[in-house]
């Protein structure tokens, strides 16, 4: 098992929870900026997950071009359904926003003052 599979199989819902904008904000101090960074998270994870079922399901793709030997695989069919029943990236990444695990910096060289 994979260690983002462990991550999220350990204590993250698979629901929505609503969370106050005030906590959000205090984490950088704008609330626009809280967003844009559990954004651009939510999209690091998106890509892992998407790269980790893909090399998964490539074990499992035939080469072959003909229609008649398309058949299910039920390994195949259990490994999708696992990555569906998986919170979805965004939840995931507030989650680690509002715990701190996300590593984030202001680059101030970039500001116009």
């Amino acid at each position: 098992m994979s260690k983002l599979r462990r991550q999220v199989s350990s204590h993250i819902p698979n629901v929505i929870e609503t969370r106050s904008l005030v906590s959000i904000k205090k984490k950088t101090g704008n609330l626009y900026e809280s967003i844009a960074i559990i954004a651009k998270r939510a999209n690091q994870i998106n890509i892992a997950i998407r790269e980790e079922l893909h090399s998964k399901l490539d074990e499992f793709a035939s080469h072959t071009d003909s229609l008649e030997e398309i058949h299910e695989n039920k390994e195949q069919i259990e490994i999708s359904k696992a990555y569906e029943r998986m919170p979805n990236p965004a939840i995931l990444a507030t989650e680690e926003f509002m715990e701190d695990k996300v590593y984030f910096r202001k680059n101030e060289d970039d500001l116009f003052v």
